[in-house]
């Protein structure tokens, strides 16, 4: 098949990324196992539904899609549940579905994100206004309540130390490329399934670096509490959780929940990372006319 992939390939393959993400234990978030932080699974895969027709419209640009799918989220789920998500994964469909560019999907995001622009930007800066994220707080410059004067790969960079999705856009989305897809390919190997195996991508995202969501609502020093937790935990989910281990990340789980941490961050890499996956995937498929 090879790039460029087709809308409903693109919208299909984030949905499928975001109900996989849902199946599988995530301490401290949403999944099939256990709710919490006042949020269920209904309120993701609505969201879901909602945002994927605007993540893969090929008539939108970057920010246009970030615009839309946030709005159609927020309003059919009531919450914002999947910002950084549709942060992440939005220039990772437009280079999977543009008509330039090679065979390889991380070099064609780095010219999706060299060609963002203020008015790129400027929706991204309305949508997530209309998301409101928790602890969003005011900065000097490239405020998303101010006026834009930059692109969004230029507001990106100046949010990068505080916020690991911001340093997505400036390091050609390292933490997926170098990280994450090895991690998930590696634990596909040796778990029993495919929720173990994300359950396994989570946690080893989860102990490399601090949650940006739980800095941003509780501290750095509450990040990096739960970072150092999730690598003392380490001898029930490395190299992958089995279910005779799985109970003891439920108990750490209902743990992080009692205390309203909430690594969000992580979990919206999570998801990116199935979704690079599956474009990858579906790229080198070769399927029937």
């Amino acid at each position: 098949m090879g790039f460029p992939l087709d809308r409903d390939t693109i919208e299909a393959a984030f949905v499928a990324a975001c109900h996989a993400e849902l199946i599988a234990l995530k301490p401290g978030n949403v999944h099939v196992h256990a709710a919490g932080h006042g949020m269920e699974i209904s309120h993701f895969e609505k969201a879901a539904a909602a945002a994927a027709p605007f993540l893969a419209d090929p008539l939108r640009g970057v920010g246009a899609r970030i615009l839309g799918a946030v709005g159609a989220s927020v309003a059919a789920s009531g919450l914002n549940t999947n910002l950084g998500i549709v942060l992440l994964c939005t220039p990772l469909a437009v280079a999977a579905g543009a008509r330039e560019g090679g065979s390889d999907l991380r070099e064609r995001l780095a010219q999706v994100l060299d060609r963002l622009d203020r008015v790129d930007a400027d929706q991204a800066f309305q949508a997530i206004v209309i998301a409101n994220p928790a602890g969003l707080g005011r900065v000097e410059s490239g405020d998303v309540a101010g006026p834009t004067t930059m692109t969004l790969k230029e507001a990106m960079a100046l949010a990068a130390g505080r916020d690991r999705v911001a340093r997505a856009y400036i390091t050609r989305f390292d933490d997926i490329f170098t990280l994450g897809l090895p991690t998930l390919q590696a634990a596909r190997r040796a778990a029993a399934n495919e929720s173990l195996a994300i359950t396994a991508l989570h946690m080893n995202l989860l102990a490399s670096f601090p949650d940006s969501h739980i800095a941003r609502k509780h501290g750095s020093e509450a990040a990096e509490t739960v970072r150092a937790e999730a690598e003392q935990f380490a001898a029930f989910w490395r190299p992958v959780p089995t279910p005779q281990t799985s109970p003891r990340l439920l108990e750490w789980d209902a743990s992080l929940k009692a205390r309203g941490l909430n690594p969000g961050t992580t979990a919206d890499f999570v998801v990116a990372t199935i979704f690079a996956d599956k474009l990858i995937h579906r790229s080198a498929t070769t399927l029937p006319s």
